[in-house]
């Protein structure tokens, strides 16, 4: 029964495609840092991340190369820039571009200059002028070993199909510089495909210099071979037997039909025979070490099957190039069981920095100095592959000032490790309800507080290539860095949404209570409302600096939410105030958070208002709120007594319509 899931489990694979996306990796992921200098302070590498963090944001359908800076002339100043192969389209642009920003980061950890070369675009940063300016301070090349059948023929076609597509991007739009095109040699009319790119900087003469570097460059490299790449700083020559680039990128004409002289047999023979025979190798590969994992771990067939559709999910949800930049981006994020545990002394209770729902968190130095937070799930936590997975595929491709950033993982036998970047000040929980630490957080940092987590759900609703709902949103779930920026955390019940979708269902409730919306606690529906639910009851907990399911501990008639309606209609919205804050606040902003806490805590939930339109209101003192509606009383004693804390409970539920509506990237 074991042989016949993996057998199925790989024919799946190789049906939805993930097999071809694992080949097409190779393509992905080259790295180089300069070895002229590093930053030595922490401001320095935060100078660094804001300007690469701000070249996604920059990308339009029309602006596929785009240029950031940050610092001032007391730090480190800092530019970066971004190219995209021409007309992928601004979604492809912006997640290769958002992909391969942690990457270079890991890659070049305090190097002052640094740069990421993908299929689909390439990340440069530097302390110094790069705008305008042609460099070539390294290169790196790629081919495969496959030879070509007829070496003069194809040399011949090679050297004039390179000439051609030169002139053309040296001399063509300035917003582009990019030439693709085909040429035919051998008497079986075989193809060669290729594209050179220069950033559009260049003058014609730096791009046509930078040009015949790569000429030069692939003969060195790659001469003879049937597929190879090249690349420097300010431009880069690819080539392929296969066509590597869509019909509306191209910008020069085939040589006069011959393209179709080849027949659709000898096509097909020449695709299929190498593609096969790589299949062959990785399904060996791929599958022994997957098979003798599940038989020595004891694997279910349930948890195999849900890890297959999980990769099927993964699948689905991508397009084009971007499924082998996510499988490439979950494999260069992993990390040896060994690192981990020299960076934590073996998991040593001195390092132990906090306690989650699925397991300890340890403060963790790797060898490059660099400080992480490495999670470390429990063997009896409720999290399993499916969760683990999610987590690690989910975070490694969010990147935002407001989200804690993912740097690796590692699944060892027994064990799921999570790495994040070390986040100094802990959660929002334990400054906020502690009766001593909470003197560090004045009305000021309350208030910058919300809208950091107003910006993160906002990114995560509608900013990033996924919808995705957070579903476990709280105060312990909210990290705070050395500034007290708000930084959310912990994406292990995260669900992805499709574009057009806005409701999924489920059978079991995991969450927390005092936290879920009443849809979500009742009967199992979340939505982006349901979030907002939650943040609505984070936004009061922080202007009271209470606990929500502290008032059920002390047996009190209410909870926090209808203590807060009651104070709101009583026309004494202060009374709900911390009293802690003394007068150090603004009483603007504090009345303006209970209005929008008691918005977002409405029972219905079309009546909440999106992240979108909370965040204008945050910014926007002219707008005038709306007044809130009562907030449910399901959650206090009629329904919850004596229970708080996590929950993870099965319920039945009022709809007929199946989970799987959702796009279920955490399977429940």
């Amino acid at each position: 029964m074991k042989s016949r899931t993996l057998f199925l489990f790989i024919v799946q694979i190789i049906i939805n495609g993930d097999l071809l996306g694992i080949v097409r990796c190779a393509d992905y992921g080259v790295y180089k840092c300069r070895n002229n200098g590093n930053f030595t302070s922490k401001k320095d590498l935060e100078t660094r991340e804001a300007a690469l963090d701000s070249l996604p944001g920059l990308i339009t359908n029309k602006r596929e190369f785009v240029n950031s800076s940050a610092g001032d002339n007391t730090d480190a100043h800092v530019n970066a820039v971004a190219l995209c192969r021409g007309l992928i389209g601004q979604e492809a642009c912006r997640n290769c571009v958002s992909s391969s920003i942690p990457l270079l980061e890991r890659a070049c950890p305090n190097q002052k200059e640094g740069a990421a070369w993908y299929s689909d675009c390439m990340v440069r940063y530097s302390d110094r002028k790069i705008v305008g300016v042609l460099d070539s301070w390294t290169s790196g090349n790629e081919s495969t070993s496959a030879a070509v059948a007829d070496f003069g023929e194809f040399d011949k076609a090679f050297r004039n199909l390179t000439t051609r597509l030169q002139a053309e991007a040296a001399g063509g739009d300035s917003s582009l510089k990019l030439a693709v095109g085909d040429a035919t040699y051998g008497e079986d009319s075989l193809m060669i495909y290729a594209m050179m790119q220069c950033t559009p900087d260049l003058s014609r003469e730096q791009c046509n210099k930078c040009l015949n570097s790569t000429i030069t460059g692939i003969h060195d490299c790659c001469s003879g071979k049937v597929a190879g790449r090249i690349f420097f700083p300010n431009c880069f020559l690819r080539y392929a037997n296969d066509k590597f680039y869509n019909d509306d990128t191209s910008t020069s004409p085939s040589p006069s039909g011959k393209k179709d002289k080849k027949s659709n047999t000898t096509r097909l023979i020449y695709i299929l025979v190498p593609v096969m025979c790589i299949s062959l190798v990785l399904i060996g590969v791929l599958a022994w070490p997957l098979y003798k994992r599940r038989r020595n771990d004891g694997v279910s067939k349930k948890e195999t099957s849900s890890f297959s559709s999980l990769l099927v999910g993964h699948r689905q949800a991508s397009t084009h190039d971007a499924v082998g930049m996510d499988i490439v981006t979950v494999q260069s994020l992993q990390f040896d069981l060994g690192t981990i545990e020299v960076a934590t002394n073996y998991f040593s209770p001195k390092n132990k920095i906090g306690k989650g729902g699925f397991g300890l968190v340890y403060k963790g130095v790797l060898q490059n100095g660099q400080e992480v937070a490495v999670k470390r799930l429990s063997e009896t936590s409720g999290q399993g592959v499916d969760e683990f997975v999610n987590e690690a595929v989910l975070v490694a491709k969010l990147q935002h000032r407001n989200l804690v950033r993912l740097l690796g993982f590692c699944h060892d036998a027994k064990e799921k490790i999570l790495i994040y970047e070390y986040v100094p000040n802990k959660s929002l929980d334990y400054f906020l309800f502690d009766p001593v630490k909470h003197g560090h957080l004045d009305w000021t940092t309350r208030w910058k507080i919300i809208g950091g987590i107003t910006r993160g759900m906002l990114y995560l609703h509608e900013d990033s290539r996924l919808r995705i709902i957070h579903r476990d949103l709280k105060a312990s779930n909210i990290l705070l860095d050395q500034d007290m920026n708000a930084k959310i955390a912990d994406f292990g019940l995260a669900r992805t949404f499709g574009v057009d979708q806005t409701l999924g269902n489920t059978k079991k409730i995991a969450g927390t209570l005092g936290y879920m919306s009443p849809e979500y606690a009742m009967h199992g529906h979340f939505s982006v409302k349901s979030d907002v639910f939650s943040f609505g009851v984070i936004v009061l907990e922080i202007v009271s600096g209470r606990r929500n399911s502290s008032f059920y501990q002390l047996d009190e008639v209410e909870d926090l939410l209808l203590f807060a309606w009651k104070q709101w209609t009583g026309g004494k919205p202060l009374k709900l105030l911390d009293p802690r804050l003394g007068e150090s606040y603004s009483n603007d902003e504090v009345i303006r958070c209970i209005n929008i806490g008691l918005l977002c805590v409405q029972e219905d939930a079309d009546a909440r208002p999106s992240m979108a339109s909370i965040l204008n209101m945050i910014n926007n003192n002219s707008i005038t709120l709306p007044n809130p509606k009562k907030p449910p009383y399901f959650l206090s004693k009629g329904l919850f007594q004596n229970i708080s804390g996590d929950v993870d409970k099965s319920i039945p539920t009022v709809s007929s319509q199946d989970e799987s509506s959702a796009n279920k990237m955490s399977p429940r």
